[in-house]
Protein backbone atom coordinates (compact mmCIF):
# COMPACT_ATOMS: atom_id res chain seq x y z
CA UNK A 1 0.00 0.00 0.00
CA UNK A 2 1.57 3.29 -1.24
CA UNK A 3 1.37 6.33 0.57
CA UNK A 4 2.18 9.96 0.10
CA UNK A 5 4.13 11.49 2.72
CA UNK A 6 4.65 15.33 2.76
CA UNK A 7 7.51 16.61 5.17
CA UNK A 8 7.18 20.13 6.02
CA UNK A 9 10.48 21.61 7.55
CA UNK A 10 9.79 24.89 9.79
CA UNK A 11 12.68 27.65 8.39
CA UNK A 12 14.35 28.40 11.28
CA UNK A 13 15.11 24.20 12.03
CA UNK A 14 16.12 23.84 8.38
CA UNK A 15 18.42 26.95 8.35
CA UNK A 16 19.96 25.06 11.50
CA UNK A 17 20.39 22.14 10.15
CA UNK A 18 22.00 23.28 6.87
CA UNK A 19 24.69 25.42 8.76
CA UNK A 20 25.30 22.01 11.19
CA UNK A 21 25.72 19.77 8.88
CA UNK A 22 24.51 20.81 5.48
CA UNK A 23 21.02 18.90 5.58
CA UNK A 24 23.06 15.47 6.43
CA UNK A 25 20.16 14.01 8.66
CA UNK A 26 17.38 14.11 5.22
CA UNK A 27 19.94 12.09 3.45
CA UNK A 28 20.46 9.50 6.84
CA UNK A 29 16.45 9.36 7.16
CA UNK A 30 15.84 8.51 3.45
CA UNK A 31 18.23 5.98 3.20
CA UNK A 32 16.81 4.49 6.09
CA UNK A 33 13.37 4.81 4.70
CA UNK A 34 14.12 3.58 1.44
CA UNK A 35 11.11 5.89 -0.20
CA UNK A 36 10.15 4.66 -3.97
CA UNK A 37 10.51 8.65 -4.62
CA UNK A 38 11.42 11.64 -2.95
CA UNK A 39 10.93 15.24 -4.62
CA UNK A 40 11.96 18.16 -2.72
CA UNK A 41 9.97 21.84 -3.01
CA UNK A 42 9.32 25.01 -1.49
CA UNK A 43 5.94 25.12 -0.76
CA UNK A 44 4.58 27.85 1.79
CA UNK A 45 7.69 29.25 2.02
CA UNK A 46 9.43 25.91 3.97
CA UNK A 47 11.50 23.40 2.61
CA UNK A 48 9.16 20.28 1.88
CA UNK A 49 9.72 16.69 0.84
CA UNK A 50 7.15 14.56 -0.86
CA UNK A 51 7.91 10.75 -0.26
CA UNK A 52 6.05 7.80 -1.69
CA UNK A 53 6.64 4.97 0.41
CA UNK A 54 4.82 1.80 -0.11
CA UNK A 55 4.34 0.03 3.07
CA UNK A 56 2.87 -3.62 4.33
CA UNK A 57 0.54 -2.17 6.61
CA UNK A 58 -0.47 1.22 8.45
CA UNK A 59 1.56 0.41 11.89
CA UNK A 60 4.44 1.53 10.11
CA UNK A 61 3.37 5.62 9.68
CA UNK A 62 4.80 6.40 13.08
CA UNK A 63 8.80 4.50 12.49
CA UNK A 64 8.88 7.27 9.13
CA UNK A 65 7.36 10.40 10.86
CA UNK A 66 8.78 10.25 13.87
CA UNK A 67 12.42 10.59 12.79
CA UNK A 68 11.20 13.65 10.41
CA UNK A 69 9.41 15.27 14.16
CA UNK A 70 12.40 14.60 15.82
CA UNK A 71 15.35 15.49 13.39
CA UNK A 72 13.72 18.65 11.46
CA UNK A 73 10.52 19.31 13.92
CA UNK A 74 8.99 18.38 10.70
CA UNK A 75 5.02 18.23 9.99
CA UNK A 76 3.90 15.53 8.11
CA UNK A 77 0.86 14.84 6.30
CA UNK A 78 0.03 11.27 4.62
CA UNK A 79 -2.40 10.61 2.22
CA UNK A 80 -2.93 7.07 0.06
CA UNK A 81 -2.08 6.89 -3.32
CA UNK A 82 -2.21 4.46 -5.85
CA UNK A 83 -0.28 3.69 -9.35
CA UNK A 84 -2.48 2.76 -11.77
CA UNK A 85 -2.35 -1.23 -11.66
CA UNK A 86 -4.24 -0.53 -7.99
CA UNK A 87 -6.66 1.85 -9.70
CA UNK A 88 -7.42 -1.03 -12.36
CA UNK A 89 -8.01 -3.52 -9.21
CA UNK A 90 -10.76 -0.99 -8.27
CA UNK A 91 -12.28 -0.54 -11.52
CA UNK A 92 -14.90 -3.02 -10.83
CA UNK A 93 -15.79 -1.55 -7.14
CA UNK A 94 -16.25 2.05 -8.89
CA UNK A 95 -18.43 0.17 -11.67
CA UNK A 96 -20.95 -0.86 -8.45
CA UNK A 97 -20.96 2.34 -6.58
CA UNK A 98 -21.67 4.25 -10.32
CA UNK A 99 -24.85 1.50 -10.76
CA UNK A 100 -25.66 1.90 -7.28
CA UNK A 101 -25.47 5.97 -6.77
CA UNK A 102 -24.22 7.58 -10.26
Amino acid sequence: MRFLFKVSIPVETGNAAIKKDGLKVIQEILQQQKPEAAYFIAEGGRRTGLLIIDMKDTSEIPGIAEPWFLALNASIEVTPAMVPADIQKAASAIEKVVKTYG
